[in-house]
């Protein structure tokens, strides 16, 4: 399922959705408002009941965010979207308004920490089974989806260690086991990848990352067919209250405005950052989903549009690693990615430090792994920076932090 525009990406991000008030402006109108008032008590009550199509309040629907909507389902090619606080409110409410007790839910064991921890830990309290395969064997897929399952959850490029899933035939195996697919797509991003073009049924991003890009504000989405946007997800969230406030929204819609000139080029500085961290003596092994070296590249080049703006890579060990980054002076030691500037951080002791050592040892998480989100700088400067953090991550720091001789 995935609906088609006339126009460009670059073209929808700037004009998709919009819906101008009768002043004219050029820019997007931001309504900071909690509610809205009625002509009179009929056309209240008519609204309530479903008679009249009005904004009642903003937790259930914003001007705003009605534009922040439209123009990321525009993008996504889905018929409907829906905005949410935070991106783990988009894939906590996916699930939660999709599953009840009794159901089923098979999961890519590579998972975002908080994903993991919603499949392994919450929703079993309710009464749902939850199955965890590797991301990357069919046996276990079909294994796994032999029997009724009501959805299925993955990630794909996965966080942190870029595993590349094949969407169709995951989403082949679900459906004929009678589920929903739900693909986290943050790392591809919509210009990258179109999961709903490769079978799945819901996509969900934390527009925290690439799409704000800048990182101002959180917010989430959530997208795919009308219909169960609308039966499904739309009661849990005007009752449960995960609303995107209008300011993020008219902040997302400025950030989507440059998403497809900042992606290309972070894109582009990526690539060439795995490329010489591959021929780096002190580097163990690099990630990135195009490389040749990548276990999915030919997946990934069938099924992406580009590599992507993150590269994970290998050092020895933590220390190696907390050497390398506390010795950078450019790139920024954080566990956001996406942003217009360049981040690293150790997954192990940070992003996936709560699914435990063994789970991460399943993932091939080990102490040295380090996940770079590349940024828009000068993609030299950025390369010195590494050097920078090389020289410290083999030859270690004197006393005085500095770097020692070499």
């Amino acid at each position: 399922m995935s609906t088609k525009s006339p126009f460009h990406p670059a073209t929808l991000l700037l004009h998709e959705g919009s819906e101008r008030t009768p002043f004219g402006e050029t820019s997007e109108a931001m309504f900071l408002t909690s509610g809205f008032v009625y002509d009179d008590a009929e056309q209240a009550e008519a609204t309530f009941l479903g008679q009249a199509q009005r904004y009642q309040y903003s937790r259930f629907g914003n001007p705003t965010v009605a534009t922040f909507e439209r123009r990321m389902a525009a993008l996504e090619g889905a018929e409907a979207c829906r905005a949410t606080a935070t991106g783990m409110a988009a894939v906590s409410s996916a699930l939660l308004a999709h599953l009840k007790t009794g159901d089923r839910i098979v999961a890519s064991r590579a998972l975002f920490g908080s994903c993991h921890w919603i499949v392994s830990t919450l929703l079993p309290r309710y009464g749902i089974e939850s199955v965890f395969v590797d991301g990357g064997d069919h046996a276990a897929w079909a294994e796994a989806l032999g029997k009724p399952t009501q959805c299925v959850l993955l990630e794909t490029p996965s966080n942190p260690m870029l595993d590349v899933l094949d969407l169709r035939m995951i989403a082949d195996l679900a459906h004929a086991a009678g589920a929903v697919v739900v693909v986290d797509n943050v790392f591809a991003t919509p210009l990258l990848q179109k999961p709903l073009e490769l079978g799945a049924d819901v996509v969900v991003y934390s527009c925290t990352k690439h799409i704000d890009g800048q990182g101002r504000v959180l917010g989430g989405a959530v997208l795919g067919r009308k219909q169960w946007i609308e039966d499904t997800l739309q009661p849990f969230l005007r009752n449960t209250g995960p609303a995107m406030s209008p300011f993020n929204a008219w902040v997302l819609l400025k950030g989507l405005e440059t998403l497809a000139l900042r992606v290309p080029a972070m894109a582009r500085n990526a690539a060439e950052i795995a490329d010489f961290l591959a021929g780096q003596p002190e580097v163990a092994r690099v990630w990135y989903p195009t490389r040749a070296d990548h276990p999915q590249q030919a997946l990934s080049l069938r099924q992406m549009q580009g590599g992507g703006t993150l590269v994970t890579f290998a050092l020895a060990d933590k220390t190696a690693a907390f050497r390398f980054m506390n010795a950078l002076e450019l790139i920024a030691i954080s566990n956001n990615l996406g942003d217009s500037r360049s981040m690293v951080t150790h997954p192990a002791t940070t992003t996936h430090m709560k699914i435990g050592a063994e789970e991460r040892a399943a993932l091939g998480i080990t102490d040295g792994v380090i996940r770079f989100s590349v940024g828009l700088e000068d993609v030299r400067d950025l390369l010195d920076d590494l050097r920078r953090g090389l020289r410290a991550a083999s030859a270690g720091l004197s006393g005085t932090g500095e770097l020692a001789a070499e």
